[in-house]
């Protein structure tokens, strides 16, 4: 493996039209910071990117529905994202933008070298227009009907209900997202990267030189490939963006994924104008891209073939480690439906608890597969493991050497075998931690810090240094010596994933930061007798119930919310045809209570109940399983059409029918009396 002399690391610049939730950072940001920690412990020469991508639709559809400009959309979100990374602890060394001067003079640069030097293909093409709007409309602004699920209000690149990518020509009855207008075609010149120039290379460089990719990264590149790239625009006809700086350009400008890869060179530049090619052009430099999986194309394919295309040296990425994607309490995160935990609201809701939320995410981080989030496992997980484990090794050791020797470390006065086995453990543990960062397997380099800690537990319980007190104080100066040793081990160990943590632990053991240096782990002489420690401390508290009440209310609400949203938008059901009072009179409708319910054995949606109408007591067998259980049936007051033929379903004779109402999505809920009547009473 090649010995690099610097590191360029570069994480997924965010879409300024939101804020920054979990999903964000348990795929790219938590991931990344943890990487270039640990460089940064290890002496290396690292420069970490940041910075907001500011251009595209739907910040300009944002604007256009709060009645605002772009430019504010974005310096809001802009400064919101940055403010919350800072709380956060994601160490960047730069955290800029790209609506900012640099990189608008950057990108602009970019586009005209290969404009002039004909890296471009001309070509005109037919596209969606609104002709009460006067303009041409991005994907974004057509919407209509998914044709794989049948949604309204897909857009004309995506579905959010079924999650389909699409193009404007698949949608049923498009509109214009503008005037509610159907579109019309026009033609329009834009300029394209002719991808397919570059293919021979890219699998050359991917598919033969980089095998040792993630699976998910290696598979989606070589899938493309497969396929065959095409030529694929680098402008698009819109009015917040980049203006394409050549003459016939009017009302066009970069295309933003040409435009925001572009944010890493200019914010670098921004940062480092005298020394950026350092980074950006030296063979010496290790560059890596942390990204979620929906950018692993533009990251290994589309950036890689603009940094071709442009020659003058530029670096390739030495490795893309995209993660999956993290699910919320067993649903999608969706910013539209606004399903998410935002960072900003986690930091102001658990004020000092910024490592649960770090650690959490690395130990459940979507890594090979999407993975789920849920606000019990954020509890346990700090109950059981930070506190239980690693606070709890912490404060024993701490508290004990306080209670027994004044809070100074005590002299290795008798050590015995246990000790030096227990020691000798820490450089292997350092080193396992230490390769899996390397390779970009974070939960596993977790594991193997938290291992430490479980150590010494497992010690401190062998050994008893509270009994050992009794009888022979040289052993408890020995054993306490020895879990104050592995206490600053931990602190350095556990400084890439938990930086708050591994401050406030050297802050307990009286040690300055500069012993936060990774070979120091296992290092004997860190923490010598005769130190004097700082004043004992919980290194982590309890998670308690209410606290994680309040955050499942607060989804509950967010949940109904957008189920009577979803109803709200769907087209009622048409009335049917008329009837007459007669017709209505002979039905007998009348209140019952269910007495007993069951599900019909081998049938998904079919429940038995046995209600009181008032007048007997009979069997209603009903399809209503899939949105109530047995449990949720028992003891409710219902109508029922009593007076219906009787039937036999799945051989059980049903006398009767359930009446319900179904909504305009399809769900269906039992009608219910407001307050509760005599059974028998009718309705009418």
């Amino acid at each position: 493996m090649k010995d690099f002399k610097r590191y360029l690391v570069t994480s997924a610049l965010p879409y300024a039209n939101g804020p920054v939730h979990i999903g964000h950072l348990a795929g790219v940001y938590v991931p990344a910071d943890i990487y270039v920690r640990y460089l940064r412990m290890r002496g290396r020469d690292v420069f970490f990117v940041g910075g907001s991508d500011e251009h595209g639709v739907p910040i300009t559809i944002k604007a256009r529905r709060q009645g605002c400009t772009p430019q504010d959309i974005v310096d809001r979100y802009h400064e919101l994202i940055k403010k919350s990374f800072e709380e956060f602890g994601i160490s960047f060394d730069v955290y800029s933008r790209t609506t900012s001067k640099t990189h608008y003079r950057t990108a602009s640069e970019f586009f005209r070298k290969l404009y002039d030097e004909g890296k471009f293909i001309e070509r005109e093409s037919e596209q969606y227009y609104d002709e009460q709007a006067r303009q041409f409309l991005a994907d974004r602004y057509i919407v209509g009907t998914c044709p794989k699920c049948g949604a309204e209000g897909a857009y004309g690149d995506q579905c959010e209900k079924c999650g389909s990518s699409l193009s404007p020509e698949e949608l049923l009855n498009p509109h214009s997202a503008l005037s509610g207008n159907p579109p019309v075609k026009r033609v329009t010149k834009h300029w394209y990267l002719p991808l397919d120039k570059y293919e021979p290379w890219l699998r050359k460089w991917i598919l033969e030189e980089h095998k040792e990719w993630k699976v998910n990264v290696y598979g989606q590149c070589k899938s493309w490939l497969d396929l065959g790239l095409q030529p694929r625009a680098v402008s698009r006809d819109l009015d917040w963006g980049i203006p394409v700086p050549v003459d016939g350009a009017d009302g066009k400008v970069l295309y933003v994924w040409f435009d925001a890869p572009i944010g890493y060179i200019s914010n670098t530049i921004e940062a480092r104008p005298d020394d950026w090619e350092l980074y950006w052009k030296s063979e010496d430099t290790k560059m890596v891209h942390f990204i979620g999986k929906d950018n692993i194309v533009f990251h290994c394919i589309m950036f890689p073939s603009m940094l071709k295309a442009y020659g003058d040296g530029f670096i390739m990425p030495d490795n893309v480690p995209a993660n999956e994607f993290l699910n919320l309490e067993g649903d999608k995160i969706s910013t539209t439906r606004n399903w998410a935990i935002w960072l900003h609201e986690y930091l102001n809701d658990f004020p000092g608890k910024q490592d649960v939320l770090r650690y959490v995410l690395c130990a459940n981080a979507p890594e090979t597969k999407d993975n789920d989030f849920t606000w019990k496992d954020f509890q346990t997980r700090n109950n059981s493991e930070l506190v239980a484990i690693y606070g709890n090794f912490v404060n024993r050791a701490v508290v004990l050497t306080h209670k027994y020797f004044n809070g100074i470390v005590p002299q290795d006065l008798k050590p015995e075998a246990v000790d030096g086995a227990l020691l000798a453990q820490v450089p292997g543990l350092r080193d396992a931690v230490a390769d899996n960062i390397e390779h970009y397997r974070f939960r596993e380099a977790l594991k193997e810090a938290m291992n430490l800690a479980r150590l010494g537990n497992k010690y401190l319980t062998d050994t008893e240094p509270w009994k050992v007190a009794k009888t022979d104080m040289d052993r408890t100066a020995s054993i306490l010596n020895v879990c104050l040793k592995l206490c600053a081990d931990l602190a350095v160990v556990f400084a890439p994933f938990l930086p708050f943590s591994s401050e406030k632990l050297l802050g307990i053991l009286n040690l300055d930061k500069d012993v936060l240096r990774w070979d120091n782990a296992g290092r004997d002489g860190v923490i010598p007798a005769g130190h004097v420690l700082g004043k004992p401390d919980l290194l982590f508290e309890k998670v308690e119930d209410a606290e994680i009440d309040r955050q499942m209310a607060r989804l509950e609400a967010i949940k109904e919310a957008n189920m009577k949203a979803a109803a709200a938008s769907l087209p009622v059901e048409a009335q049917k045809a008329g009837c007459t009072f007669d017709d209505f009179s002979r039905m007998d409708i009348r209140t019952a209570t269910v007495l007993e319910a069951e599900k019909v054995p081998k049938t998904d949606k079919l429940l038995k109940l046995t209600v009181d109408t008032g007048i007997d007591k009979r069997i209603i067998v009903s399809g209503i399983a899939q949105y109530y259980s047995p449990e949720q049936m028992l003891g409710k007051q219902i109508c029922i059409l009593a007076n219906l033929e009787p039937r036999k379903i799945r051989g059980i004779e049903s006398r009767g029918m359930i009446l319900m109402a179904r909504q305009p999505d399809g769900t269906m809920r039992v009608v219910s009396p407001e307050e509760r009547l005599a059974d028998g009473s009718t309705v009418g």
